[in-house]
């Protein structure tokens, strides 16, 4: 459009408003009906509202960083922020939970250790007229919404390039080792689903260890020790959380392998994760952004409370895209900073090479 044509449509516009009688300034001063409508809405469903967080604890970079998002954007908005850290306690979580329903906040977030543990109480929050959002964990009870990976997914992209590198026609041993959380977690059981749909279709990847560590860097260097003893051409590890399998990333560098055997992991995103990369110990990561995952609950928790559905009646699910991670984009806004509180994480973090020395 012409700069002539532009100035045509201004000159009518204030033609038109002169004509009805509104001066110009006054219109601006005003603000448009719309603009005010819709924050008059807004603030009626969403002000002085409660939303609640249930993580599995806090002190670990990828609850850390939700906390951090859900609080700071709550409170700009006027929304009451409440969590409870039951400090990987199940019997605590549980007890946390009853207690939040008993509280009515407007939504509960919930991050599920197992598909199990909480499904009763995830239901009764409904009944009790809660929205629920559950995060990256789901249980096999469907709530009004997921937020989070989509663990299949997940699976099937690290299973993808761990064929590139050890299936057929690699020249490599096809020896892989999983690493997973607890077994009872989502995040374990939708994830071995989708590497083993694209495993089972390379007959030359052999799983050699397909064992438990508990979100544990302990456990999972114990564990890996074995493997890498057992299994001197290893050619893979998948772990299902970045700090946990950077406890099997030690054991592979303690015993001289780590430029041999590719080493996978899954998880935040957070400067720790990108730490791993950056030493060599990850071969490669697949972050799946806990900062955005942030964003999206309160988004979620919004669009909630303006529904005006009845809770329990519809259920939805927003994935987070996972992003690569090696050592060409460790670095930046790609990898968040970690809480200055700086509280030490539950799960033991295994010693990285340099303090090994």
């Amino acid at each position: 459009m012409s700069y002539k044509s532009l100035r045509s449509m201004a000159v009518v516009a204030l033609a038109g408003l002169t004509a009805i009688g509104v001066p110009l300034a006054l219109a601006q001063e005003q603000g448009t009906k719309t603009a005010r409508e819709l924050r008059a809405a807004f603030d009626k469903d969403v002000k002085g509202r409660t939303i609640a967080f249930l993580p599995i604890a806090l002190g670990v970079p990828l609850q850390d960083e939700w906390n951090r998002v859900l609080k700071t954007e709550a409170e700009w908005r006027g929304i009451k922020y409440v969590v409870r850290d039951p400090n990987n306690n199940p019997s605590a979580m549980q007890q946390a939970l009853t207690a939040l329903v008993n509280d009515k906040p407007d939504v509960l977030i919930v991050q599920n250790p197992s598909v199990t543990l909480l499904m009763k109480e995830l239901k009764r929050a409904e009944k009790e007229g809660i929205h629920v959002i559950q995060i990256n964990m789901s249980s096999n009870y469907k709530s009004d919404a997921f937020v989070g990976a989509d663990w299949f997914e997940v699976g099937r992209m690290i299973a993808d390039d761990v064929v590139k590198q050890c299936g057929t026609g690699s020249g490599k041993s096809g020896k892989v080792q999983i690493v997973q959380g607890e077994l009872a977690a989502a995040a374990s059981v939708d994830q071995i689903a989708g590497i083993m749909e694209v495993f089972n279709k390379d007959k030359a990847i052999k799983v050699v260890s397909n064992q438990a560590a508990a979100w544990d860097a302990n456990n999972a260097l114990n564990i890996t020790a074995t493997v890498i003893q057992q299994n001197p051409d290893l050619c893979a590890s998948i772990g299902f959380w970045g700090i946990m399998e950077s406890g099997a990333a030690q054991a592979i560098r303690n015993a001289g392998k780590i430029d041999q055997v590719k080493v996978y992991a899954s998880g935040e995103g957070s400067q720790l994760d990108c730490e791993q990369v950056n030493r060599g110990n990850f071969y490669k990561f697949l972050s799946y952004t806990a900062t955005q995952q942030g964003h999206e609950l309160v988004n979620t928790a919004l669009l909630l409370m303006q529904s005006k559905e009845k809770p329990g009646t519809v259920h939805r699910a927003l994935y987070t895209r996972p992003i690569w991670l090696d050592k060409s984009n460790a670095s930046g806004a790609n990898c968040f900073a970690l809480p200055q509180s700086g509280s030490s994480s539950p799960v033991p973090l295994a010693p990285s090479a340099e303090n090994k020395k």
